[in-house]
């Protein structure tokens, strides 16, 4: 008895949480009509359209709308923030992980002391920042300042993963001859690629959703949060179809590995 109620509790929870997203799905494939008409809003009455689809994506690159362009800039701006806080947060952590001097050191804990800020605290010097190295407003910028973000989480997540392959490994590979490099390619690498994929699909996805930084470090340059704040109140279909169509990449790359996602969410939590 007690397991199925735990068992309708989440279901209960799931769907509270799914509730949103599937209304907003569903008021992307309404016409106006059926959006503002209060006798039908909450009812299914009504015939399906891609029509906001066809406005906000655009039949070709001069749609005003220029839906599809924020999601390339979104999906530009995530991919390379993902690959270079992924890049970085490798070397840095097995460094803090492998190496003596300094893994008794607190140099994780004063780089996770960043995370204690919350973005709106450290805009206003980053604009000044950006605009002197001529980065305010370029993908290139977004890129560096979503790192700078995601770059302690990422740290974090990855020297955990690395504390859990045993020492032993190593001196069993350097007796045999082999390089600190060595052992980094040839032994963490492939034994952390599930703990990799979640620490990039966690930095894809906070830089795909990210809001702060791409208002005030961007002007012509518009990620997808963006560019649903500038649909004005009788455009809900339209922000409805480009919220939709730009949670397709998320939920596929998560979709794609979530297996890997959560062994590597789960390692370390069952020790011998």
């Amino acid at each position: 008895m007690l397991a199925k109620l735990r068992y309708c509790f989440s279901i209960a929870i799931v769907g509270l949480f799914l509730f949103p997203i599937g209304w907003w799905a569903l008021t992307s494939i309404k016409p106006a009509s059926a959006i503002f008409d209060r006798d039908r809003a909450v009812f299914f009455d009504f015939e399906p359209t891609l029509a906001n689809y066809y406005v906000v994506l655009g039949s070709d690159w001069n749609t005003t709308m220029e839906g599809r362009s924020s999601i390339i800039s979104s999906t530009i701006i995530a991919g390379g923030s993902t690959v270079l806080t992924t890049i970085i947060a490798l070397m840095a952590a097995f460094a803090l992980s492998r190496m003596r001097s300094l893994r008794d050191k607190p140099y994780l804990n004063i780089i996770l002391l960043q995370r204690i800020l919350p973005p709106i605290a450290i805009i206003i010097p980053l604009v000044f920042v950006f605009r002197d190295l001529r980065l305010h407003d370029t993908h290139l910028g977004l890129i560096f300042a979503h790192t700078l973000i995601n770059l302690p989480l990422a740290l974090l997540l990855l020297k955990s993963f690395m504390d859990d392959i045993p020492f032993a490994i190593d001196d069993a590979a350097m007796i045999d001859g082999a390089t600190r490099q060595q052992c980094f390619w040839k032994i963490h690498l492939p034994m952390m690629w599930g703990g990799i994929a979640a620490t990039a699909i966690l930095c894809f996805v906070f830089s795909w959703t990210e809001f702060i930084l791409a208002v005030f470090l961007t002007n012509t340059i518009q990620t997808v949060p963006v560019k649903i704040t500038t649909f004005s109140s009788w455009t809900y279909g339209y922000a409805s179809a480009l919220g939709t169509s730009a949670l397709l990449p998320a939920f596929i790359l998560i979709l794609i590995c979530q297996r890997q996602l959560v062994r590597a969410l789960t390692m370390g939590a069952v020790k011998d």
